[in-house]
């Protein structure tokens, strides 16, 4: 496995990580716990180190699995997880946000509880709190820094400028957010250059887009009941279809190169600069090794330039998220 470094000062992890989030939430409920633990096992023979989670998958359960799954192999591991978006009990699906001092203090000692761990390796704030100024909340996390309780700091779908400001106050070791083919916004609104310039790491979420650029999918009736892509705008009516145009391009070139459209997708992100360290998520073994595969996968720029081609950034049709969760982003 290849390694990155986690921001200018941070520590060398795999070059991808593995995103936890599907093996216990959003994506279909009955969650299968022992290939999901399987999967996490064989991600670190592999040398996949780089764990994420957050305390809002499940809620909770998605701490406690992995908790579970490395009890006795904390020293082959760098944990993340995430604070800040809060769920209604009653509606699971509505959102809201905090990043009050009071409550970051409170929700790293559950994290820290259901992980097993004295300390966490990279704690982000999920997503800014327009109420709480970010010197605010970065402050307070800076303060578990100082108390050992986590070692790096990062934010999630935060601006250029927000991060700026995060990183006067304690330095950023990395930023996550969504990008992928068809979804290129960090290219445009500053975010990608400002990593560069500060010396953060990018750590995109969906490099595959939800699945989408694998080709697997090939109807809106291939989601199960309760898989919340059946409520995202790219997934549906018309928006798929035309989507799924496109990915069909990315297959043909992938089948051209011997490789699934999925390991060409993420071999374009890891393409991008090697401060970025790509997530994709999994809770399967089989998609897991495809995904490592893609590491030593490289692209020459007559293909970068053909995959670009299929999918410039005004390419995909529909929001990524509906309209309520994308006024969360960007702030």
């Amino acid at each position: 496995m290849q390694t990155r470094q986690l921001g200018i000062n941070g520590p060398h992890v795999s070059a991808i990580g593995l995103g936890c989030m599907g093996m216990t939430d959003f994506y279909t409920t009955g969650s299968d716990t022992a290939e999901a633990t399987a999967t996490l096992h064989r991600a670190l023979e592999l040398g996949v180190n780089f764990l994420d989670t957050a305390d809002m998958y499940g809620p909770h359960t998605n701490e406690q699995l992995i908790g579970k799954a490395i009890a006795g192999k904390r020293d082959h591991v760098f944990l993340a997880s995430k604070f800040g978006i809060l769920r209604d009990p009653a509606n699971p699906a509505l959102r809201g946000v905090n990043g009050r001092p009071e409550y970051i203090r409170d929700a790293i000692n559950g994290t820290l509880q259901r992980l097993g761990v004295e300390t966490l390796d990279l704690y982000y704030q999920h997503r800014i709190d327009p109420d709480v100024a970010i010197e605010e909340t970065v402050g307070a996390m800076a303060e578990l820094v100082q108390q050992g309780k986590v070692r790096y700091l990062g934010l999630s779908e935060a601006s250029a400028a927000t991060l700026e400001r995060a990183h006067k106050v304690h330095p950023i070791s990395a930023l996550q957010s969504e990008f992928s083919l068809w979804s290129r916004d960090q290219q445009d609104n500053g975010c990608l250059a400002a990593c560069q310039r500060l010396g953060i790491a990018f750590v995109p979420y969906s490099p595959l887009g939800r699945g989408f650029l694998t080709g697997a999918l090939k109807s809106p009736e291939d989601f199960a009941a309760d898989d919340y892509r059946r409520f995202s705008p790219r997934f549906q009516g018309e928006n798929f279809a035309k989507n799924l145009q496109l990915v069909k391009h990315v297959q043909v070139l992938a089948a051209d190169k011997g490789v699934t459209a999925g390991q060409l997708a993420l071999a374009w992100v890891l393409a991008q600069g090697d401060y970025i360290i790509p997530i994709p998520g999994t809770k399967q073994r089989k998609y897991l090794e495809e995904n490592v595969a893609a590491v030593s996968l490289q692209l020459s720029p007559a293909e970068l330039a053909a995959l670009e081609a299929i999918f410039p950034a005004d390419a995909p049709a529909g929001l990524r998220y509906p309209v309520e969760v994308m006024a969360m982003l960007n702030i």
